[in-house]
């Protein structure tokens, strides 16, 4: 099971979000709204996150990767790439 980092519980105070580990095995985080109700699922487990690529290789490892990923990622104007982008990056 994927452990949520303090950076993506901090995220999603700030923006009046609920996050838990997600059921759905493919998933990091299952996000909510402030009153309960389920948004999406996001963060595959297949790949890293900022807050993880920090503990594991580094602030600017980590700095590195999250710039590629708003490169590859700026068109996404989904929801589930929005919390996506705002939670785990």
């Amino acid at each position: 099971m994927y452990s949520i980092t303090k950076y993506s519980y901090d995220k999603a105070k700030e923006h009046d979000l609920i996050i838990k580990p997600s059921d759905r095995k493919q998933y990091k985080i299952d996000v909510y709204d402030k009153k309960g109700g389920y948004i999406t699922s996001i963060g595959s487990k297949n790949y890293s996150d900022y807050p993880n690529y920090i503990q594991t290789h580094g602030i600017d490892y980590a700095n590195e990767r999250r710039r590629l990923y708003y490169i590859r990622h700026a068109k996404d104007d989904n929801i589930k790439g929005h919390l996506a982008k705002l939670l785990l990056w």
